[in-house]
């Protein structure tokens, strides 16, 4: 059973949380301050301690900071009422696992809880072996990754599908790394970033004096992968010529050079990669049948983002180790209300997208945790306005009272209610119910919104 301290100089809070974590199953210990709390973790080892900030004599920053001394190992989560910018700051940089402000729900405590204790448990574990290079643990990656498994070693020619982003040429190259010929040359290309006059020649090579500026003999991609791995990107950018070219290639395993009149015999592995529907390609005439059903020996579809949500956590770790020391930072984790932000984000850009996000969020924090106000997502939905109206008939966006007499008669208060309300509901409206980008809209912090939502109980 996993051990909790409770410290908080309220009563009440300490109940509350005692009664709601033995609910859950942990095993619970409360304290009333900070040094009798230091006195039961001198004592005794906790998984965790969930502390208030605010306390008489030792504060929770003060008891954060001992227990850290203490017992390392133990996860703290630090609660207060005055939400201070500074102390949250404080709080992470002395090794604070998160930092909630109340009031708080059952279920965001819950989260928080579990969350922490899930990274206890895993932290110090051997890493996962297999596929490194590939970031991902959801069901989805691991049928790709048992897909891989089987095809690697056999020649098989691979399409691999899916959105930009999302990975394709990740998963190519761990076709490659597990195939017979990994000791071998890897060729990687573009299709789509070359110039259709120059494609045929970086493909095929070219020989001296072919066209104008061919000084000398040129290998081609093919030339260049003999023995290994070609990989197609984009494939479905190639045009016609180019296509019977590439088929030839698969069909009888030899090219011809451009300006040549010699076929060259090659034996290479093709694994290709689109994010077009190749099928419907084929139905407007754009794309060959034939090279189609060669080059889709073996179909693999890789994933958006948003349809594995749950690798967002893995990918966000990667990611801040990653830009953390290539931005000179010292940037350890995002906080919980961050993660929440992107956990409901759908993103259009996928992993690609994620990658960016993170990278400008270590580049604009100064403390060692990312805050939901450093989260730049892409506004890509476009907001849907009406025509516009002449002054003279615009109507306001919100009536708090329809005469003197009601207003008056519902008061300030009531009436600044209602038009907060109303506020919020439209922001929502207009950022397609994402709260971030209403929050934005609004010019409220992440974590204002989301308490007045709940004060006005607005789902």
């Amino acid at each position: 059973m996993a051990s909790i301290l409770v410290v908080d100089d309220e009563l009440s809070m300490r109940e509350f949380l005692t009664i709601l974590l033995e609910k859950e199953g942990y095993g619970v210990r409360a304290a009333a301050d900070g040094k009798s709390a230091l006195a039961l973790l001198e004592g005794e080892p906790f998984d965790l301690v969930i502390s208030d900030i605010r306390m008489p004599g030792m504060t929770g920053l003060e008891l954060l900071a001992r227990s850290k001394q203490l017992r390392p190992e133990t996860g703290v989560i630090m609660i207060t009422a005055f939400a201070s910018p500074d102390d949250a700051v404080t709080a992470m940089k002395n090794g604070a696992f998160d930092y909630i402000t109340k009031p708080f729900n059952v279920d965001e405590i819950k989260g928080v809880v579990r969350a922490a204790m899930k990274k206890r448990h895993t932290a110090g574990a051997v890493p996962e072996e297999g596929f490194p290079e590939i970031i991902g643990r959801s069901p989805e990656m691991m049928k790709i990754f048992d897909m891989i498994t089987k095809i690697a070693p056999t020649p098989a020619n691979v399409l691999i599908y899916g959105e930009s982003g999302t990975g394709k040429e990740l998963v190519a190259r761990a076709i490659h790394n597990r195939s017979r010929v990994a000791a071998n040359p890897f060729v990687p290309i573009t299709c789509s970033a070359i110039p259709e006059s120059l494609l045929e020649s970086e493909l095929f090579g070219h020989v001296k004096g072919s066209f104008t500026g061919a000084i000398a003999d040129k290998a081609g991609l093919f030339q260049q992968a003999d023995r290994g791995t070609a990989f197609l990107d984009e494939i479905g950018e190639l045009t016609p010529i180019i296509q019977t070219k590439l088929l030839r290639v698969l069909q009888e395993r030899e090219f011809m050079p451009v300006g040549s009149t010699r076929t060259r015999q090659v034996n290479v592995r093709i694994i290709a990669a689109t994010n077009r529907v190749l099928e419907q390609e084929i139905i407007s005439g754009r794309f060959r049948e034939d090279l189609y059903y060669r080059l889709a020996v073996v179909p693999i579809r890789v994933p958006p983002l948003r349809e594995r949500i749950g690798d967002v956590p893995l990918l966000v770790d990667h990611f801040l180790k990653k830009f953390s020391t290539l931005l000179g930072k010292e940037v350890q984790t995002i906080s919980s209300y961050g993660m929440e932000v992107l956990m409901q984000y759908d993103f259009p850009g996928n992993v690609r997208e994620l990658e960016n996000i993170i990278e400008r969020g270590v580049a604009l924090e100064s403390s060692n945790i990312i805050l939901p106000e450093n989260l730049i997502l892409s506004l890509h939905r476009q907001e849907k306005t009406g025509p516009a109206r002449p002054a003279d008939t615009a109507q306001p966006l919100f009536v708090a009272a329809r005469d003197e007499h009601e207003l008056f008669e519902r008061g300030l208060e009531e009436v600044l209610q209602q038009v907060e309300k109303e506020m919020i509901l439209h922001a929502l409206a207009r950022a397609d119910n994402s709260k971030m980008r209403a929050a934005d809209l609004l010019k409220l912090s992440f974590r204002s919104l989301r308490y007045k939502t709940k004060k006005h109980n607005i789902d």
